[in-house]
């Protein structure tokens, strides 16, 4: 996740800590109040375990891999056969 994308989820979070301070002030413990802390302590986590992994490529990008383009040793294909081509003959 890029950085502005952690930041807004992070500030997130934080206003909905705010909110839970209030609302335990109106509401007490009760077990409503505790689930919802529950809730924004793992988003905490979940959030804090996001920013520790690496940010993977998205789906438009694509691996480059660079091709040698010098010729391959004739000898790599000595014997072998092409699909649908059939075996190599020996020339005389």
């Amino acid at each position: 996740m890029p950085d502005t994308e952690l930041a807004a989820l992070q500030r997130a979070i934080g206003d909905l800590r705010q909110s839970l301070t209030q609302l335990r002030l109106r509401y007490g413990d009760t077990t409503a109040v505790r689930r919802i802390a529950n809730d924004v302590d793992r988003l905490d986590i979940d959030a804090a375990e996001l920013s520790a992994l690496p940010v993977p490529r998205t789906a438009g990008q694509r691996e480059m891999v660079v091709v040698s383009d010098t010729p391959y040793d004739p000898d790599l294909w000595r014997g072998a056969d092409d699909e649908g081509v059939g075996g190599y003959r020996a020339q005389a």
